[in-house]
């Protein structure tokens, strides 16, 4: 059998697994990022583990989706929301342990493939995957063709400055929409909304519940909960209708972390969304959740890179 390994490097969660030409993951794992101080260390965990399950199948090469992962030069490339700084050659590290070609793709990106390819954007041409993990990132699809940019960074709208003076940013700006609309940005907003002390919440506590606990928290009802829910949903509404006005999608595709909560988060942005898009876009952009899991997407959209890249 002929087999990719897709490997998807997030800013929690390293997910990775080994996928067919049909598109179905065979084996699949997911390991925490911030185990490995350095890069080859990753890399060295996941040939240990992906060398005993190969086994008698064909590897024909590895799709990389990292945030900030430059295509056209196989770098991770200062990404804020990761421990290892600067320019990483993690193409060239996986190519020389495996000993085999190897693709990166920025994380989004490779989201938004496996959408097009295997999830909600099946049948779209025009559309922007928005990943809400622990930072929030985009792919862009325009006439059925990835939009990467001169320099392979099209689509970074987590790092457009949203709200002026607002929140410090790891990449060292304020206001970017990444700190309201992702799940680092939900468990900010209930750090400022918890010294409120008017609501009636299960979640307040010694620390900082999760984006998972506020989200399910709110669809049980929860005033704090709600509260921080619908915050998040008025700031990233509002930020789509902008985004309409660059390419005329027709959908956004919400994918991971927060946005597995489904029509009850989606419902929220699309409602905020109609009201400030602007007229000529009114009823003509969908505001639709991914049908795969996150990890799934990611793995197989950059498998589906390195098969593109063999025909």
């Amino acid at each position: 059998m002929e087999l990719v390994l897709g490997i998807d490097i997030g800013g929690t969660n390293v997910a990775y697994g080994l996928v067919d030409r049909t598109g179905k993951i065979i084996f699949k794992k997911s390991i925490r990022t911030k185990d490995f101080s350095e890069p080859e260390d990753l890399v060295n965990e996941i040939y240990s583990v992906v060398s005993t399950e190969i086994a008698d199948n064909k590897l024909l090469g590895i799709g990389i989706g990292a945030p900030n992962g430059n295509s056209k030069t196989g770098n991770i490339e200062f990404a804020p929301n990761l421990n290892w700084k600067g320019i990483v050659p993690i193409q060239q590290f996986f190519e020389k342990r495996f000993s085999t070609k190897a693709l990166l793709a920025n994380d989004a990106n490779a989201a938004a493939t496996g959408e097009k390819l295997f999830g909600s954007a099946k049948f779209f041409t025009d559309f922007i995957t928005i990943t809400l993990g622990t930072g929030l990132g985009s792919g862009i699809f325009i006439n059925n063709h990835l939009i990467e940019g001169k320099h392979g960074f099209a689509g970074e709208l987590g790092h457009v400055q949203f709200i002026q003076d607002g929140r410090l940013c790891k990449c060292g700006k304020k206001g970017c929409l990444e700190t309201y609309a992702s799940s680092t940005g939900v468990e900010r907003s209930f750090e400022l909304f918890s010294k409120e002390k008017n609501y009636n919440s299960s979640l307040f506590s010694d620390k900082t519940p999760s984006a998972f606990a506020i989200f399910d928290a709110a669809k049980n009802g929860d005033e704090l909960g709600l509260k921080i829910v619908d915050f998040t949903a008025d700031i990233l509404g509002r930020a789509l209708a902008c985004f309409t006005a660059f390419s005329d999608p027709e959908a956004f595709v919400l994918f991971g972390g927060i946005a597995q909560s489904g029509d009850f988060f989606r419902d929220k942005i699309q409602a905020v969304f109609d009201e400030h898009v602007l007229q000529i876009y009114k009823g003509k952009v969908q505001i639709v959740t991914s049908n795969l899991h996150s990890e799934n997407a990611a793995i197989l959209g950059v498998a589906a890179n390195v098969f593109y890249s063999l025909n």
